[in-house]
């Protein structure tokens, strides 16, 4: 099983962006020494407990702080960018960390509309990342001659993959040939349609010669299933404030979240974490890999909002001594 880590940075209540950072490449570097394949930071705004909403200048702090592992978006909002500045930014990181780059995309906003019009972008609600992704790849494209060119960016190898959370991008990378990556992290109730629909809909190209999937995944994992469960509070508190429209800080975890929420709430909030993973060592094993036999996921994008640092540290050093890691 081929693993991967996707940060959010998060931030938590009494602690700072700067914290975050520092928490981040930490992290990074556990991560690759324990061969995780590699490290994926999301384009997240006006969420003051998500601190990589500057995504590319985080990716280039993460590079520069590891050697070997993969960095990348997971993924950049399009929408909210021009493609020039992508193609020039990925162009710039892939140019000082060559080899090492991703670019994945989304085509949601990753924020609201008032966000949305703060960032300067039209709100077609992604209708227009078709257009957008084509324009991307021809400023990476060096055959094609345009007027307004991507300096750096033209002629390097920068994999794109395409994010998703329902059947949007799953057909559209399909249709391209590009690799793809699912948000079962946040969506699972359409995981597997998605990904049947890639598959369906897969067409070579000179990226890719088969279908190639990576999901999302919640995991936390303690040496005691019932640490881990305490500690997957603070993930199920997020959600909770998604649902109140009142995104804060990560909350230290509770002993008891039926004193947080209501059962409505709860109700919205289990089936968006179904497919969460908590627990101990063997129960993460089983899970884990049931999931894996479920998806057929080539990849899987590991995803852990842990208040406690070390305590998110030694999660992914579980799912490491779990599936130990072939990488160079």
């Amino acid at each position: 099983m081929k693993l991967s880590v996707l940060d959010l940075c998060p931030v938590i209540e009494g602690g700072t962006p700067a914290d975050s950072f520092r928490n981040t490449l930490d992290l990074a570097q556990h991560a690759e020494r324990w061969g995780y394949n590699r490290y994926w930071l999301a384009e997240h705004h006006n969420m003051p407990g998500i601190a990589s909403s500057a995504t590319s200048v985080v990716i280039g702090y993460v590079a520069a702080g590891t050697s070997k592992i993969r960095v990348g978006s997971g993924g950049i909002m399009l929408p909210n960018h021009a493609p020039l500045v992508i193609a020039e930014q990925f162009g710039t990181l892939e140019s000082m960390f060559p080899g090492r780059i991703d670019l994945g995309l989304g085509r949601a906003p990753g924020s609201d509309q008032q966000t949305a019009r703060a960032l300067r972008r039209d709100l077609r609600g992604g209708l227009e990342f078709p257009e957008l992704l084509e324009e991307l790849r021809s400023f990476l494209n060096p055959v094609e001659r345009k007027a307004v060119r991507a300096f750096p960016g033209e002629g390097l190898t920068i994999p794109i993959w395409l994010l998703g959370s329902s059947d949007f991008s799953a057909r559209l990378a399909g249709q391209l040939g590009l690799p793809f990556a699912f948000a079962s992290h946040f969506s699972p109730d359409f995981t597997l349609p998605a990904l049947a629909l890639y598959r369906s809909s897969f067409e070579p190209s000179e990226w890719l010669e088969e279908p190639y999937t990576m999901v999302g995944v919640n995991v936390v994992a303690a040496d005691d299933g019932d640490e881990a469960r305490f500690h997957s509070t603070s993930m199920q508190q997020q959600f909770l404030s998604l649902v109140r429209g009142r995104p804060g800080l990560l909350q230290p975890p509770v002993k008891n979240m039926d004193e947080l929420w209501s059962e409505y709430e709860r109700r919205a909030i289990e089936p968006k974490l179904q497919a969460s993973i908590v627990g101990s060592p063997n129960e993460v094993k089983s899970k884990l890999e049931a999931f894996q036999k479920v998806t057929k996921a080539d990849e899987m994008m590991v995803n852990a909002q842990i208040f406690d640092h070390q305590a998110r540290i030694r999660s992914y050093e579980i799912v490491s001594e779990l599936f130990p890691q072939e990488n160079d």
